[in-house]
């Protein structure tokens, strides 16, 4: 059986229990166990300020804290020890940003291909780029969600020219699509069609855009009705301001402010279309739980969306900022819609981004490396350059 310890570098701030982090931080739980159902034996290392081992559907978490002497956690003994324990035959590293752990890491482990999986990470300033082309170069493989999302730490010269690039999301949803006439009758979400926005409320997401969006598609949408739920709100009082000015969006647009997560399913039960406008993103929780629910995206034309959407094989997508192209996207989405949309979107959901698919996809990246370094033996890494 193949196995694989998945890292987690990053420190939580708020020095959370082991077990309130494995409710707080679904994704981590979602790849392990994604990759598990797959068929691999999956360990879990996580950088903590508690030291405990928990084991959960047939999953070991190891929650590490830092000892004293020790500036990080791939420098603590018990790391060591552990990474000689469990053996494993790929280390999957969460994150792009830790330059210094991966070198360490690839010295303590010189033999065993590393996996670095994008977060939303973005290349460094200039003066860091060294640090971070001599760590990336330790990796066999970069995992994205788009491999268009490479191309700026290709561009930088942060990737070896050996370093394979691989698509998969970050992670899934657990929604499921149920009934929508229940899930509006709970919500008080209506519309024809009834559009959702989950999302902060800031330059990234754009909302802006989607407002004059929105605007112009009602001419031909009479109906539409878009309800925004957020957290974060950078842009409220200018959101505020755009739809008191308009009266095609004064009484449409509905801002719900922030509600439970677990009450985000009948959202998007209820919904027809999911709208957002993000600039960038590593990935797209929300678009994935959207997804997940049968609602049909349209989304901004990024590489993230573009990979989520298959290329708009299922929604539309429109050019980032340009509100005359959302409003087309809208107007055709919903009027060109055919009966079984929330199926489609579903069985795409279920294809290519469900847990059960992640673990596929994860597994086939795992067995490649593999492949490729039985196929080419890696040089041992010296003093840790990670020079090939």
């Amino acid at each position: 059986m193949l196995r694989v310890a998945q890292i987690g570098f990053f420190l939580d701030p708020q020095q959370r229990e082991p077990q309130q982090l494995l409710h707080d931080w679904p994704t981590m739980v979602d790849v392990a166990e994604a990759a598990a159902g797959a068929g691999a034996e999956v360990s879990v290392i996580q950088a903590s300020s508690h030291q405990q081992t928990l084991t959960r559907a047939d999953v070991s978490y190891h929650f590490l804290a830092r000892e004293p002497q020790a500036p990080g956690l791939v420098r603590t003994t018990a790391l060591g020890r552990l990474l000689a324990e469990l053996n494993a035959d790929v280390l999957h590293v969460h994150g792009l940003g830790f330059p210094h752990e991966v070198l360490a890491l690839a010295k303590l482990a010189p033999a065993t291909p590393i996996l670095l999986q994008d977060h939303a990470d973005q290349p460094p300033r200039k003066w860091r780029r060294p640090l971070w082309r001599r760590a990336m170069s330790t990796a066999a493989g970069l995992c994205f969600c788009s491999s268009d999302q490479a191309v700026p730490f290709q561009d930088a010269g942060l990737v070896s020219a050996s370093t394979v690039v691989y698509e998969v999301p970050e992670g899934s949803s657990h929604f499921t699509p149920g009934d929508q006439a229940p899930a509006r009758r709970a919500t008080g979400l209506h519309g024809d069609p009834c559009v959702v926005w989950v999302g902060h409320l800031n330059e990234n997401k754009d909302p802006l855009s989607v407002l004059d969006g929105v605007s112009l598609a009602v001419a031909r949408l009479p109906g539409l009705r878009l309800w925004c739920y957020f957290g974060s709100a950078p842009l409220l009082s200018a959101v505020r301001r755009r739809i008191a000015k308009d009266p095609k969006l004064s009484g449409r647009v509905h801002l719900m402010g922030s509600v439970p997560h677990e009450q985000i399913q009948a959202v998007m039960r209820a919904a027809d279309l999911f709208v957002l406008g993000s600039h960038r993103e590593g990935s797209g929780y929300a678009l994935l739980e959207a997804m997940a629910c049968g609602a049909t995206p349209v989304v901004s034309d990024i590489p993230a969306f573009r990979s989520l959407t298959g290329g708009a094989g299922v929604g539309v997508l429109w050019p980032r900022g340009d509100a005359r192209r959302l409003a087309e996207a809208l107007v055709s989405c919903w009027l060109t819609a055919g009966e079984d949309r929330r199926a489609v979107v579903r069985a795409h959901f279920e294809r290519e981004l469900s847990v059960e698919a992640i673990g596929r996809k994860l597994a086939a990246v795992y067995q490649d490396m593999l492949d490729r370094r039985a196929a080419a033996p890696m040089p041992r890494r010296e003093s840790g350059s990670g020079s090939r």
